[in-house]
């Protein structure tokens, strides 16, 4: 079996179903008749662009986002997951904090990093938390304008 069919079959087995650990990922396509080694899961799920997120509950499970990690996402997917995440969004100097559920920081910065915003130079994400670095002549609160706008605050 291919790496592409692989990642694939990983895709696949994480839509249908809760997959919170890279052991089970293991076991589930071992069930599927593919060997594969954590080692092995875990470059797949970081090619895929896999990442946690936090079930209602507080269950953590792998999902891939809509978009691949290596393509631009449009506006209105950053809109929404800014509108279903984002809860505070403020500013200091050239640099933006938002605030979102505890799980969910990674999932928005993701969102942010693919819109190739030309405002953004990059993010850190935390649990919660989130830096977002303006670029060279970009002050934080013009920025922290623009993303307040995007989710809807």
């Amino acid at each position: 079996m291919s790496k592409t069919q692989r990642q694939h079959r990983i895709a696949r087995l994480l839509v249908e179903g809760p997959v919170p650990s890279q052991a089970q990922l293991v076991d589930l396509l071992a069930e599927a008749g593919i060997e594969a080694t954590q080692a092995t899961v875990s470059r797949d799920l970081g090619d895929l662009g896999a990442v946690k997120v936090r079930l209602p509950g507080g269950r953590s499970v792998y999902a891939i986002p809509e978009h691949p990690a290596d393509q631009v996402a449009p506006e209105n997917h950053l809109r929404r997951v800014m509108g279903e995440w984002v809860a505070e969004v403020v500013s200091s100097g050239n640099l933006v904090v938002l605030r979102t559920p505890p799980g969910s920081a990674h999932v928005v910065a993701s969102a942010i990093d693919r819109s190739a915003h030309d405002e953004i130079l990059g993010t850190v994400a935390g649990d919660d938390t989130i830096f977002v670095l303006a670029v060279e002549g970009t002050s934080g609160r013009r920025l922290a304008a623009t993303l307040r706008s995007l989710a809807g605050l």
